[in-house]
């Protein structure tokens, strides 16, 4: 197995532009129909989880899924690049839409207790390792490199989507039949994705691609592991993506709750203040969606970065409410334009062969590592106080920037024409 250090070539297949792509579109509601299943999902397993024990408990239930998927999810971008990107996301979709309404089905007929909502939520976490770092693989099966950025762009629109419908959605399946009617709902939903995806055309990895001869599952890992680490443009991008992400997660967190609380805005105002952030991130992929490209990307994503940081560290400064709501859509929308165009990036550069380890690499540092600065925000915020923390916290973020502007080859980074 070949390793390349260099940018892939950015010639492209003529087609239509993404968003008026057919195959990208059923791609897209397969995706946002799956997401929002997860979000009625999560909304389903916190309640029945409270309704059956205590919220010590409850908190338990919820965090089992964290660990398989943090142990499994290198060996999932194994998998997903070995079996194929589509497959693995049909399989893995198969199986939660199984498992959600088989404990849906359980909970009509009986009270079980915590047992099979622990159950589930293994499944769900050792099934998500294999299916996120395919979902990072599929958009570059589906269309060309010029489509990328306009992908990413598309995919932000369905998470924010998901994420401000699933959770009223959940709330009434909830109140119209309790957790068990929930918990259908979005089996349903998810498996609406399952016939959509089938019908998604995916392009076959070029003769030049580097699983020509794969090896075992372990050579296969390390080879992506070199990938990375050789190539000039991703290895300082997983740099940047970790700092960016292990210096946003605790203010944006802990950190917020703490800040809502102290300003006397209360749960509402705290709502206010996310709302700004996720209406700021939803214009960054609209804008990527609409634009389809980002002159010099790798600078921007840099220059975002950094402003971004200063913005996070302002939070804790900011006395009234709309000022906070502000300062939050700012955030939203630079992070969310960083965000989007390292998932461009990430896209891009990569070997298409390699691309399941590299989402997995990325998914392990963003929602693997970034998450244990959490429980460190909240002691340091207790000990030395909210802008002591912000500030740490903002600086570590744009460090990330600094890093993507200071290695030239990232700074220089393109995305394809």
């Amino acid at each position: 197995m070949t390793v390349t250090a260099t940018a892939p070539a950015t010639a492209v297949t003529d087609g239509p532009a993404a968003h008026r792509d057919p195959n990208v579109l059923r791609w897209l509601g397969a995706y946002t129909s799956s997401m929002l299943g997860d979000s009625v999902y999560y909304i389903a397993l916190s309640w029945a989880a409270v309704q059956a024990g205590s919220p010590a408990q409850a908190g338990l239930v919820m965090s089992v899924s964290a660990v398989p998927r943090a142990v499994l999810l290198l060996g999932g971008g194994v998998i997903a690049d070995r079996l194929g990107p589509r497959r693995v996301v049909i399989g893995s979709d198969a199986v939660r839409c199984a498992a959600v309404l088989a404990v849906a089905a359980l909970l009509f007929l009986t009270s079980p207790g915590l047992w099979p909502l622990a159950g589930l939520a293994l499944v769900f976490g050792t099934v998500d390792a294999v299916f996120m770092p395919a979902v990072g693989a599929l958009p570059a099966r589906i269309t060309g490199k010029d489509q990328l950025a306009r992908v990413q762009g598309m995919r932000g629109l369905a998470i924010r989507f998901s994420n401000v419908a699933g959770a009223p959605l959940g709330g009434l399946g909830v109140a119209v039949g309790g957790a068990p009617t929930a918990f259908a709902v979005a089996g349903l939903l998810i498996a609406v994705s399952v016939p959509l995806l089938i019908s998604v055309r995916v392009k076959e990895l070029p003769a030049d691609s580097g699983t020509a001869t794969p090896g075992t599952a372990w050579a296969d890992l390390t080879a992506g592991l070199r990938h990375i680490r050789r190539h000039r443009v991703l290895a300082p991008l997983m740099v940047a993506i970790a700092l960016g992400d292990l210096g946003f997660v605790g203010p944006l967190n802990v950190g917020l709750t703490l800040l809502a609380d102290r300003r006397g805005w209360g749960a509402s105002g705290m709502g206010w203040v996310l709302a700004g952030f996720g209406v700021g991130a939803g214009a960054a992929s609209l804008l990527l969606t609409v634009r389809g490209r980002m002159p010099r990307a790798g600078l921007v994503t840099g220059c975002a970065c950094v402003a971004g940081s200063v913005a996070v560290g302002a939070l804790a400064f900011v006395p009234a409410l709309p000022a906070a709501v502000g300062v939050a859509l700012l955030v939203g929308l630079l992070a969310g334009l960083s965000g989007a165009l390292c998932g461009a990036l990430l896209q891009t550069q990569s070997d298409p062969a390699y691309l399941g380890r590299v989402s997995a690499v990325a998914s392990l540092v963003s929602l693997g590592l970034a998450p244990l600065s959490m429980p460190f925000a909240a002691a340091a915020i207790g000990a030395w106080g909210l802008a002591p923390v912000f500030v740490a916290s903002a600086a570590v973020c744009g460090l990330g920037g600094v890093v993507a502007l200071l290695v030239p080859a990232l700074r220089h980074a393109e995305l394809p024409r």
